[in-house]
């Protein structure tokens, strides 16, 4: 603790150590997947961690699991988090009933309502899908703004290419495989940083934000293979 004194850990893991999602898949496979699928045959489910998801067909059958769950964990000394133990409808064009709780977040996604279009009818329609989370675009902000780019004004264009193409194209892969263009708004904070870059690094770019959008999009059309969002066509904004 803050004055230097240790204290043994009696209970619990440390947050973010590497035992945690261990314990907890060992654990949780025979307090909740072997029971799951003992006691509740038919009914889908899914878990990651101490994360998971029980998919139920009717308000009444989630709130009899949801009762069962909670007296099973307590047999093993564990609790469900009640802020996150919720009863979500899955609202689409099928169901449409109204409900207080129509999205929720897991492993990085947000589950909710979406406008979708389908090819084959040429027809809007309301689908419950998943896309990234506000929370991860959040995250993946917060990591862009500790690279600290727009104050490395003795470093080239190519040289971060080389540092975080890699995970740029991780976070695409992943957060972009639903719903793409959710991915948009982080890119575009990347090219608002490499722009702030771009006129520090270059003398005459310095005094004009637009012309430092204009000469950051040229050398993206040119050089498309350094950024995996520039070969994605997501370019400098025209300021």
């Amino acid at each position: 603790i803050r004055d230097g004194i240790l204290l043994e850990r009696s209970k619990g893991t440390p947050q973010g150590g590497v035992i945690g999602p261990l314990l907890a898949n060992l654990f949780l496979h025979y307090a909740f997947d072997l029971w799951m699928k003992k006691t509740f045959l038919g009914v889908e489910f899914c878990r990651y961690a101490d994360d998971g998801l029980v998919h139920c067909k009717t308000k009444e059958e989630a709130s009899y699991i949801k009762d069962r769950l909670t007296k099973r964990f307590r047999e093993f000394g564990l609790e469900l988090n009640e802020k996150k133990t919720r009863i979500v409808y899955c609202k689409d064009k099928l169901r449409v009933q109204d409900y207080r709780i129509i999205s929720f977040d897991f492993l990085g996604y947000t589950f909710r309502p979406r406008l979708s279009h389908s090819i084959t009818k040429k027809e809007f329609f309301v689908n419950f899908s998943p896309a990234v989370s506000k929370a991860s675009i959040k995250s993946m902000s917060q990591e862009m703004k500790r690279w600290k780019i727009n104050l490395r004004s003795s470093q080239f264009i190519e040289d971060f290419s080389r540092m975080y193409n890699p995970v740029l194209r991780s976070w695409w892969h992943y957060y972009g495989f639903f719903h793409k263009s959710a991915m948009t708004v982080v890119f575009n904070q990347l090219n608002r940083i490499l722009v702030k870059w771009a006129k520090k690094k270059y003398k005459i770019l310095h005094r004009s934000k637009t012309r430092a959008s204009k000469w950051l999009t040229k050398a993206a059309r040119k050089k498309r293979e350094l950024f995996i969002h520039w070969q994605l066509g997501i370019f400098p904004a025209a300021e």
